[in-house]
């Protein structure tokens, strides 16, 4: 069975070796059809420290790291320039 892949948004960086990732979806309501945008956030693996917040990366399935990670760090998508976040 292949791997999954997702691609998301870096929300936090401020563990080692460990980023959170918020993978954005678009579901449609059981009853009313309507299309409801849900968030869910995956702790991936990552040894290098060039990701900051906001960076678009993909991550793929991998075999339990830690408690709570099973995903590592792929590709980097798009980086963001720091100096426009504040």
């Amino acid at each position: 069975m292949p791997k999954r892949i997702l691609k998301g948004e870096v929300v936090s960086n401020k563990m080692q070796k460990t980023i959170v990732v918020a993978v954005a979806t678009l579901k449609a309501h059981p009853k009313y059809k309507k299309r409801i945008k849900t968030t869910k956030r995956y702790q991936a693996h990552y040894e290098g420290s060039v990701l900051n917040l906001g960076d678009i990366v993909t991550i793929e399935e991998s075999r339990p790291i830690s408690k709570n990670k099973n995903w590592i760090v792929k590709e980097i998508i798009r980086k963001t320039n720091v100096d426009n976040l504040e």
